[in-house]
């Protein structure tokens, strides 16, 4: 299954007369979690078709407001909506103040229990965990405690080729066997082999989301081979001492560190409102990085699958 990726917004801290601030929503395995939740990021969602009842959980990156100023709000709109499941929150110390506060003073009675999960800045490990799918933090370096994310899809069961089920004559004893990964003996004594039965019907897939950090090569390893990459890229190469001042990242450090991991592709986001045009900071990428774009707001980013046939 791929992953997609819609951008619901792009831009940094400041606002701008048509940019919003950080977030996104990742669908993996058919299952969708909103990373950030800058200023208006339900009316996006409403633009872009995507009903906030289908949320599974929030990834939070830090306490900035360009990251999280919109989570209250929608919050409550779940409410009016009238979820009835719990919604758990991923989001860094001091997050469960804020929460416990919004919800004493302005939503003491929601129908449903938003959870606060502790993410550790320090660490690099799972935070999240299902049978599909995995989410691990990514410890960054920003001016506040700060954690990126790397959604991965996990190794998909395995298949029985109908050749195989017709060549051997298979009955589903046997082909269930087989896709836990057993060798099969026939009738005749002969053992087949699994990998000569079976086959993954396409490799797992991962994305990594990392906003808002200063370059970071231990990074890099963390995201190594991911197959698409959201990487801040605040500032054009030029404003280096900036970004390096402020806890943010240029194009190129954005592109050097897709580059370092292998990334099957770059997105930049996160720009200064001084930048009027985003052309000329995906053209610094790309002299760097070709496979590089814009996370264009309202668009929708996929990772196709490749599917092994055999």
């Amino acid at each position: 299954m791929p992953i997609a990726v819609t951008i619901l917004g792009n831009s940094s801290a400041k606002p701008t007369a048509t940019g919003h601030p950080s977030a996104q929503v990742v669908n993996i395995n058919e299952q969708l979690f909103l990373v950030d939740a800058g200023e208006g990021v339900q009316r996006q969602m409403a633009r872009c078709g995507i009903s906030p009842l289908k949320l599974r959980a929030v990834f939070i990156s830090h306490l900035h407001g360009d990251h999280m100023f919109g989570l209250f709000p929608l919050l409550s709109t779940l409410g009016l909506y009238g979820r009835r499941t719990p919604l758990k929150i991923y989001a860094p110390r001091p997050f469960g103040e804020a929460l416990e506060g919004f919800l004493r003073i302005f939503e003491s009675d929601l129908p449903y229990t938003p959870e606060w999960v502790e993410v550790d800045t320090t660490k690099h490990q799972i935070i999240f965990e299902n049978d599909t799918t995995e989410v691990w933090s990514l410890p960054l370096r920003h001016r506040i405690p700060t954690a990126g994310y790397l959604f991965k899809q996990k190794q998909p069961a395995l298949n029985v080729t109908k050749y195989a089920i017709e060549r051997y004559g298979l009955d589903m004893h046997q082909i269930v066997a087989a896709k836990r990964g057993e060798d099969i003996t026939l009738s005749s004594g002969e053992v087949i082999a699994n990998d000569l039965l079976t086959y993954r019907p396409y490799p797992p897939m991962s994305y990594a989301y990392c906003s808002d950090t200063n370059y970071s090569a231990r990074l890099a390893k963390m995201v190594e081979g991911v197959d698409m990459l959201y990487h801040e890229a605040t500032y054009c190469a030029a404003e280096r001492k900036t970004a390096k001042m402020r806890g943010h990242s240029t194009t190129a450090d954005a592109a050097k560190v897709a580059q370092m991991a292998g990334a099957g592709r770059l997105l930049i986001g996160h720009f200064s409102s001084r930048y009027k045009e985003l052309e000329p900071l995906l053209a610094e990428c790309r002299e760097i990085f070709p496979a590089s774009d814009i996370a264009r707001e309202r668009e929708t980013f996929v990772i196709e699958e490749k599917r092994i046939k055999k």
